[in-house]
């Protein structure tokens, strides 16, 4: 008989990661193990595993953390590889792309808690009052064609809301698939910027453009958070953003048009590679953990089929985890419930992060680029395209001036040889 023990989980305190910590009592029960729980808002959380999984401070067994981390920390041998959970676990039912972004020379170093893509939720009343039919996957074109027509200003109805708040997860995370879909990449296999590249400077004047005639005033200020805000008090007619609001958008509690609203995939414009995101939420147990056997079955039990029914049974079908395994896209309860499981699911198998660009680069990851410099590097040029979409300086000069810090980082660092 194994010694019982205690580990310390830490994740961030968002609805998903709070049925976890809720519903885990089944399987301390069911071990004799006991959890610690460490619940963090998303920046502290960051911060906190950051600084403990660098220094080796060993404080966490169990970890949540991004699909950007996961990758960068496991290259670094800074965590425990968790390809032996055991047949039972049935690695082949992952969805194939999150297991992909995940994996590092053929080893798997966190599995998926929850995942979302991003795609176009539009609002179904005014397209058929204008006349106009969303196609299933629409183009950039098509979706500034829609805008215009749908924008009336006097009614403070906005043809579409995106994110303009700067940041490498905020308008980056949006601006990066536009991007990719019009032919663009961060980087060429030399490490070399591509900001002031073409598809760049068109897919950067699109959205200002886009924006600047048909968004919200003050964009600038506008999260995900405040964009979802806009879309359920019924003032954007479109909105391209992740797919994990679609349980919100739909619900009559948190949105005054849940019965207006449906779903078309990201946009597309030159090519499909890299048009919608890939972010998911992981567990994974650092290198510095004692209790490392404890750990994988915790992190077997919370990321199981079973524990996606437990979830269905306890706190309702909408509230299960999605985008992680096929089986749950199989459950006729969830497919009744979530009448936007098809779309989310189509959206986030449509997003390969070792493929994210229509020409080769040497990164992976969709709407950020897997190394440590990304942070500083998305979030200065997310500060400049915020003050394009401001008024303050043309696309073009913040573009240039993009392409020479981002050169100067990259040479520092040791990509540019």
């Amino acid at each position: 008989m194994v010694q019982a023990e205690e580990i310390s989980v830490a994740t961030v305190n968002n609805g998903d990661m709070i049925i976890m910590q809720k519903l885990s009592k089944a399987w301390e029960e069911e071990t004799g193990n006991t959890i610690n729980w460490v619940v963090l808002e998303e920046n502290v959380l960051r911060e906190r595993v950051t600084t403990d999984i660098a220094t080796g401070g060993g404080q966490f067994d169990v970890m949540t953390i991004g699909g950007y981390e996961a990758p960068i920390w496991g290259k670094a041998g800074w965590l425990t590889p968790v390809d032996d959970l055991g047949d039972d676990y049935d690695y082949g039912d992952l969805l194939e792309p999150i297991k992909a972004g995940l994996t590092v020379d053929g080893k798997l170093y966190a599995v998926p808690f929850y995942t979302e893509s991003s795609f176009t939720l539009y609002r179904k009343d005014l397209f058929e009052a204008a006349g106009i039919e969303m196609p299933e996957q629409p183009t950039y074109d098509q979706i500034k064609d829609y805008a215009e027509k749908l924008t009336d200003k006097s009614k403070n109805q906005y043809g579409i809301c995106l994110r303009g708040k700067p940041g490498w997860g905020e308008n980056m995370a949006f601006l990066g698939t536009m991007v990719n879909t019009y032919g663009g990449r961060w980087f060429d296999m030399d490490w070399k910027p591509q900001l002031d590249s073409e598809p760049w400077k068109r897919a950067i004047t699109d959205y200002v453009d886009l924006m600047t005639k048909y968004g919200p005033p003050g964009a600038t200020a506008n999260g995900f958070n405040e964009n979802q805000t806009l879309f359920a008090s019924g003032q954007c007619a479109m909105w391209i953003d992740a797919t994990s609001a679609a349980g919100r958008v739909y619900d009559p509690k948190q949105s005054q048009v849940a019965d207006k609203v449906a779903f078309a995939r990201a946009p597309v414009e030159d090519t499909p590679a890299g048009s919608s995101w890939s972010w998911s939420w992981n567990l994974a147990i650092p290198k510095s953990t004692q209790k490392a056997e404890v750990a994988k079955s915790f992190l077997k039990w919370a990321t199981s089929k079973e524990y996606v029914k437990m979830v269905g049974e306890s706190e309702g079908w909408v509230a299960v985890p999605p985008g992680t395994r096929k089986s749950t896209y199989a459950l006729t309860e969830y497919q009744e419930a979530a009448p936007f499981a098809a779309t989310v699911l189509d959206a986030i198998l449509s997003a390969d992060p070792s493929k994210p660009t229509k020409d080769p680069v040497p990164y992976t990851g969709v709407q950020f680029v897997a190394i440590p410099e990304f942070q500083g590097i998305g979030t200065f040029v997310g500060q400049q395209i915020s003050s394009a979409l401001a008024g303050q300086q043309t696309v073009d000069a913040v573009l240039d001036a993009a392409q020479a810090q981002v050169t100067r980082d990259m040479t520092r660092a040791g990509y540019i040889k």
